[in-house]
């Protein structure tokens, strides 16, 4: 029952927080994701590991197609291809049940939250993100999905 009750504040609190803070959020989902499928791949448990990767993935996938490349230019840019390369260490993460990839991916996940963390905090911040329209969602995919 605590549990339920866990989710359902987790699922208030997402539908309530700003979007810059709803990317801190999300960086944050697929660190301990990645941490968690590290942990089964050295306990050897392949099928975990992959179903922690996947859903890590998603995030990425996410986060990846609420990209404005007509008005994001470079950062946007920049992040599309950062993503792709992260979904592609994951791929390979996967495939070689290896945790190189997955410490590699959680390091550039690292820094992209810092960074968002600190500009967040940034009144100048706020008022730029609220005056952002809502992005359409797109399906992007940058690798193939196991």
């Amino acid at each position: 029952m605590q549990a339920y009750g866990q989710n359902q504040y987790r699922k208030t609190q997402v539908a309530t927080v700003d979007r810059g803070r709803l990317i801190v959020l999300l960086y944050e989902g697929a660190i301990s994701f990645l941490t968690k499928a590290k942990a089964c791949l050295a306990d050897g448990d392949i099928p975990g590991a992959s179903n922690f990767i996947n859903r890590a993935q998603d995030i990425i996938d996410e986060l990846n197609a609420s990209l404005n490349m007509e008005q994001g230019g470079d950062i946007a840019t920049n992040l599309r291809r950062l993503y792709v390369f992260m979904g592609d260490q994951l791929v390979r993460a996967k495939i070689k049940a290896e945790s190189a990839p997955l410490e590699e991916v959680i390091r550039m996940l690292s820094t992209l939250n810092e960074a968002w963390r600190e500009a967040v905090a940034k009144p100048e911040a706020q008022q730029a993100l609220s005056n952002r329209p809502t992005p359409q969602k797109t399906q992007v995919r940058g690798s193939m999905r196991i």
